[in-house]
């Protein structure tokens, strides 16, 4: 049985994909902030394990996962949780910078050091959700920008260092997509939210589940997804 430990299962891209691996009967592991939230996530996708960490807070996610029972098989690993925080760098705070650098880099590189070993036992796969701002910076996304192009940094870098391990390493990069973070984005900027205009959750789903099924001879390294309207 083929076990995914995989973050942001509660919404957005995250839901869609954990929804789909689990309506075909693969395992699930969800990452939840809080015990409550684990149990909401266990709810919906029964037979799912669960680990608590707060991706917010890196420097204590081994501590917490070390009070914790740990799969001991990982066949994919599914960074997809993020956050975003828009603002001019004239007034950006060092808080939203930690925010979305924690949320969205560290956190990520944390979970993967802790879950190696399972991923090189079973020439697993690490994909990384990133985003369209993880290519081309604009006005305003500084701190996210910076946040997904080190999360580009780091996918490129462990492809390079775990290829002989059999480990293989996608980055997808998704343009807008509907879901809750387009609506913060949209309130941010002061724009009416239009989630026809947008990518369906289950479009990028449905790329990442493509990056993972792929048979071993080969390897998707960077998979970019734009709206099609």
């Amino acid at each position: 049985m083929t076990t995914h430990l995989i973050t942001g299962a509660g919404s957005g891209i995250g839901a869609a994909v954990a929804r789909r691996l689990h309506e075909r009967g693969d395992d699930l592991v969800v990452v939840a902030r809080d015990a409550g939230r684990a149990k909401e996530l266990e709810a919906r996708y029964p037979g799912a394990g669960s680990l608590v960490a707060d991706l917010a807070d890196p420097d204590r996610i081994s501590w917490a996962l070390g009070q914790q029972s740990m799969p001991e098989t990982v066949d994919s690993l599914l960074h997809i949780a993020g956050i975003v925080d828009l603002g001019p760098v004239a007034e950006l705070r060092p808080k939203t910078w930690h925010q979305q650098l924690n949320v969205n880099l560290i956190a990520p590189a944390e979970l993967t050091r802790l879950f190696l070993p399972q991923l090189r036992a079973a020439q697993g796969h690490v994909v990384f959700v990133n985003s369209g701002a993880g290519l081309n910076a604009h006005a305003d996304w500084g701190a996210y920008a910076a946040s997904k192009h080190g999360l580009k940094a780091l996918a490129d870098s462990l492809r390079h260092e775990e290829h002989a391990h059999g480990v293989r390493v996608t980055s997808v990069y998704p343009g807008r997509t509907a879901g809750p973070m387009q609506v913060k984005v949209h309130s941010q900027e002061g724009k009416e939210y239009d989630a026809s205009r947008w990518i369906d959750p289950e479009s990028v789903a449905t790329a990442v589940i493509t990056a993972i099924d792929l048979p071993r001879d080969a390897e998707i390294n960077d998979l970019t997804v734009r709206p099609g309207r």
